[in-house]
């Protein structure tokens, strides 16, 4: 089955959540208003389901392959990304000055979710590319920017980001790569690196590695990491490429999802040395890397809601195509498409509820990201700032837990058929399950959550989300329909286990460490599902209202039968999350240690 692109949903949000006027009336964004989100919106749905949605499968079954140190992309990619470039989509969101758009996240956000349901493997160069020119936009010095940026913002060139060693997951202070100064002021960089996405490949010219390594003499631990810049191919003084650098792929790995994605062990200085380039300032690296990581963070946000959009129309074709057992109220007397089954109604609810609801999530996170970044009043830009840091481990952490939810019902409502990969669906459970790992498990997004995001400031920033929540509950009350209520009630109970939460959190993390991060990912998992639900609640309000004024009636009817399911199947669910939080830890961590 063909992907179909839910633009009408995205542009809803765009339009109702996120307030994409307020964003049009900052200086940089003057002509990216709800018009242009609307054209850029469709022309990314034609590009994506016609080009991108087709290779998809074969990427699972033709993955990318690795000879004599070459890796070739799948049979279609290389050509699927010269469109790509060509299209302009790599520069979207990147300033106008590098030959991009310039456009908000806002939008760009809901293309880049196009692009990971079309085909995640694929999406997964653009998104690095972004990460590496976010970081070289910060810390870069004018001659590196005048080298890269322009080629990587085209997508002439690709960029990766290198963290992980054999011994250096998530622990970075054990990265071992080192970098030795050489007297005409560039480096010499040694070592090995894992996991490097798109970290080879056939489908650019050249390949820009934004790597972590340690100068000679530099402090123990994270304070002794800096970045650096190592390119494939060197670049000449007229921007030619020149000779190939001391960087070579090893290996790529066999994987249980995301196949067409080549996963590359990169082995630097094995020939004397490869020739970096010092990103910012030395012992910085880590800093600046974390500004890489946010922006992949939530961009693999995106990428849950991406592939729990695909799962959700699979399963709903398959579900009205497949004939098995008359219907429990005998509305039909033959056997009939199993869609008629309420138990199957209730999953495919579930899938799109939860699809729904951390769109919208990602999309005012988007909204706030523009308004921290751009607008010219401070004022407006600091609490913004908070909002969106607040919102980035939950639309990383929340959004991909819950695509393993929605990618597992996919195969469900397949029944003995999910189990089979001709069918397709189980294609999307594989590559779901990465989402929670890489960029941050959801176990590091909820330390963050805890420590940086709600005990430093002691749950103010939280508490202040808390009463916008407030407000949305008023106006719900103040509509006083039938789903109105019913969401005020949930939303309200909802909130306030919130509270309850971060009270306890932001009252113990000191004290019992223990027993707050024995409940931070049911944490992390309680308030994505509130920060979610209220926007299906701001949704609800804004779907009746075009409702009263009689606009697209069947999609404003849906917008509101689904917030209702939201609140009714799934907020339901956060009281029991918080007495499982505040009054569950002893039992996590009571059990000796050899009784497991």
């Amino acid at each position: 089955m063909s992907y179909i692109a839910p633009v009408k949903d995205m542009l809803f949000n765009i339009q109702h959540l996120a307030n994409i006027e307020q964003i049009a009336k900052i200086p940089a964004f003057e002509d990216a208003g709800f018009d242009t989100a609307q054209a850029v919106l469709e022309e990314a749905a034609k590009f994506n389901e016609g080009v991108l949605s087709p290779l998809n499968w074969e990427g699972d079954k033709n993955p990318s392959s690795l000879k004599d140190g070459v890796v070739t992309a799948t049979p279609g990619f290389k050509n699927a990304f010269k469109q790509f470039v060509e299209g302009g989509w790599q520069g979207l969101q990147h300033p106008v000055e590098n030959g991009g758009q310039g456009l908000p996240k806002t939008i760009g956000a809901a293309c880049i979710e196009m692009v990971n349901s079309a085909n995640m493997s694929f999406a997964l160069c653009p998104l690095l590319s972004d990460g590496a020119i976010e970081a070289l936009l910060t810390a870069g010095s004018d001659e590196l920017k005048a080298i890269y940026l322009d080629k990587l913002v085209s997508g002439q060139w690709t960029g990766t980001m290198n963290l992980t060693e054999p011994q250096a997951g998530s622990d970075l202070a054990l990265v071992r790569t080192r970098a030795e100064p050489q007297p005409d002021g560039t480096y010499k960089v040694f070592g090995t690196k894992i996991y490097i996405t798109w970290g080879e490949h056939d489908m650019a010219e050249n390949i820009v590695h934004l790597v972590l390594a340690r100068v000679k003499g530099a402090p123990e631990g994270v304070k002794g990491i800096s970045l650096f810049v190592v390119p494939k191919f060197m670049v000449n003084q007229d921007g030619s490429l020149g000779a190939r650098n001391d960087v070579h792929c090893v290996s790529i790995e066999h994987k249980m999802g995301i196949k067409a994605s080549p996963t590359a062990v990169l082995q630097y200085g094995d020939h004397g040395g490869a020739i970096g380039y010092l990103v910012g300032e030395e012992n910085r690296g880590l800093e600046y890397m974390f500004i890489m990581m946010n922006a992949a963070r939530y961009g693999v946000g995106v990428q849950g809601v991406a592939i729990a959009e695909r799962a959700y129309q699979k399963a709903v074709q398959y579900a009205k195509d497949r004939v098995q057992s008359r219907p429990v109220d005998g509305s039909i007397a033959a056997s009939a498409p199993i869609i008629h089954h309420p138990d199957v109604k209730r999953m495919l609810m579930t899938m799109r509820a939860y699809t729904e609801g951390c769109r919208a999530l990602a999309s005012v996170a988007a909204s706030a990201y523009d308004a921290a970044h751009h607008h010219p009043d401070a004022e407006v830009r600091k609490p913004n700032q908070a909002f969106y840091e607040f919102m980035v481990p939950l639309v990383k952490g929340f959004s991909t837990e819950m695509s393993l939810e929605v990618t597992s019902l996919a195969v469900q409502v397949h029944g003995g058929m999910g189990f089979i990969e001709e069918t397709g669906v189980a294609q999307y459970y594989r590559d779901a399950k990465i989402l929670t790992i890489y960029e941050g498990t959801t176990a590091i997004q909820a330390n963050d959550l805890v420590g940086r995001k709600t005990a430093r400031d002691g749950g103010q920033t939280a508490k202040g989300i808390a009463g916008q929540i407030e407000a949305t509950e008023a106006e719900l009350l103040k509509s006083g329909t039938e789903h109105a209520l019913t969401m005020a009630k949930r939303l309200k109970a909802a909130r306030e286990a919130f509270i309850e939460v971060v009270n306890f959190v932001a009252g113990n993390t000191k004290a019992s460490p223990n027993a707050v991060f024995a409940g931070s990912v049911p944490y992390l998992m309680l308030a994505g599902n509130v920060m979610a639900g209220w926007q299906m609640a701001r949704g609800l309000l804004a779907a009746q209202e075009q409702l009263a004024a009689g606009t697209d009636v069947a999609f404003m009817q849906s917008k509101i039968t689904t917030a209702r399911f939201y609140a009714d199947h799934i907020l339901t669910k956060v009281p029991g999350m918080r007495d499982s939080i505040t009054e569950g830890a002893q039992c996590v961590t009571a059990l000796a240690l050899e009784a497991f």
